[in-house]
């Protein structure tokens, strides 16, 4: 059967064991998604770690107590096993002088420890239903029933009407403590309800990604959404399906390549998001980034450029004098292979004209020059004025402030200083001829 057949076969989805996968590694990925926020923005990612880790113990008490590889009762073990870790990690924070960082540090290396020696003692016993338990390592979604759907459909369900039910509360817990405090927030108790869905969350994707890789289900999905948003709700949302479509397209390389396990093509898969995410964010994306650098160093280099046309010219009255990049380079310390765009950029834009093989400003381009170096001193009277610094001091700082300061700046500048005459340097402050001060 050839790739195309494969992929068709998939997203029917007419194979029962499919659709458990499928729906299992989708509502793990939805769950861990959805609070994976919350915990990224209290910067306690690494509790995922921990709890995961701290649940593997309570799957083989479980085991031990039950006698069954009922994945409901080998939850419940996990469940009570991780929501101890987090207690006992809470304690530790609050009893003593070690930090949350080193706090999960012990308690997942003392459980996980533990965990392994129950399971090595299970692996021992003889005990011929044991079989399988050592997949909560590292996941088994192919073993996903339809059983296990629901009881995850029924989880993650109640999970997420949990979050849109104190959405609000779980907000204020994640950005501010004392102000939910100072409004009266029970923050203990909603605190105390978050670690127990965290937990939930984190037990119920044992089966699909094991101990070991759960980790990355409860960090990255929300480092990935928040490469794209602001906005909390956003972000949630956008977790949320950053997870599903991992699960998904986990699923489905699992499915093309069957030696190929669910679990571990889940986290590769999110891992890949993040990448993007990291990549092309339009905000916080490294490409968009460089490109707001390259485009602000285009800016600026025009902006000096400008600034030191209108500066020979208002030092030496005449305006229309040219200059070739080379003369210009010379006479104002340029490089030429910097001057080449930039010059070619302000022409297009009407500030610059040339003539005879030789630049020099437009009216449109005089009244720019002025703007710059406007900003520029009058910043440097501020820096002067107000933070008393030496005249000597204020040159390089007004250099960088001059092309952010925007319009309304410039105005609340220009009061707050009444609109000086001269720069520390006693140098003319250019303003429009409308504004001049007398």
């Amino acid at each position: 059967m050839d790739f195309w057949d494969l992929t068709l076969r998939f997203f029917a989805l007419g194979d029962v064991n499919v659709r458990n996968v499928v729906a299992g590694s989708m509502l793990l990925g939805c769950s861990a998604g959805c609070l994976s926020t919350f915990v990224y923005l209290q910067r306690q990612s690494l509790i995922g770690d921990a709890l995961a880790h701290a649940a593997l113990p309570g799957v083989g008490l479980a085991f031990l107590v039950a006698g069954s590889r009922e994945l409901g009762f080998l939850l419940a073990g996990a469940a009570l096993t991780a929501w101890l870790a987090a207690l006992v990690v809470n304690l530790i924070v609050r009893t003593s002088a070690i930090k949350l960082d080193a706090a999960l540090g012990i308690v997942l290396s003392v459980f996980f420890g533990a965990g392994v020696v129950i399971l090595t003692h299970i692996q021992k016993s003889g005990a011929g239903n044991q079989a399988g338990l050592d997949r909560f390592l590292f996941g088994q979604a192919a073993a996903i029933s339809g059983r296990d759907v629901r009881l995850l459909l029924v989880v993650t369900g109640l999970l997420l009407l949990a979050v849109a039910a104190g959405f609000s509360r779980f907000k204020i817990l994640s950005f501010d403590r004392g102000f939910a405090q100072t409004l009266g927030v029970p923050v203990g108790r909603w605190q105390f309800l978050l670690t127990t869905m965290v937990v939930a969350a984190v037990v119920i994707g044992l089966q699909a990604v094991g101990v070991v890789l759960m980790a990355a289900m409860m960090i990255t999905p929300a480092a990935s959404a928040r490469q794209w948003t602001d906005r909390l709700w956003l972000m949630t949302l956008l977790a949320s399906l950053f997870g599903m479509i991992a699960g998904l397209i986990g699923a489905y390389v699992s499915f093309l390549a069957p030696r190929l396990p669910t679990g571990p093509w889940i986290v590769v898969v999110v891992s890949l998001i993040f990448g993007v995410s990291v990549l092309l964010a339009p905000r916080r994306g490294l490409l968009s980034r460089m490109v707001g650098f390259i485009r602000q160093r285009r800016a600026t280099m025009q902006d000096h450029i400008l600034k030191a046309l209108y500066r020979a010219g208002m030092a030496s009255g005449v305006w229309d004098r040219g200059y070739d990049r080379v003369g210009m380079a010379t006479a104002f310390g340029f490089l030429p292979g910097d001057l080449r765009p930039a010059l070619g950029r302000l022409r297009r834009r009407g500030y610059l004209e040339l003539v005879n093989g030789a630049y020099r400003l437009s009216a449109e381009g005089r009244e720019e020059g002025a703007r710059v170096l406007r900003l520029h001193r009058l910043w440097e009277v501020y820096l002067s004025r107000y933070l008393e610094l030496p005249a000597d001091h204020v040159h390089r700082d007004a250099h960088e402030m001059e092309h952010i300061l925007t319009p309304e700046m410039e105005a609340r500048l220009e009061e707050l200083l009444e609109r000086p005459e001269f720069d520390p340097h006693a140098q003319k402050i250019p303003y429009p001829e409308r504004r001049e001060p007398a």
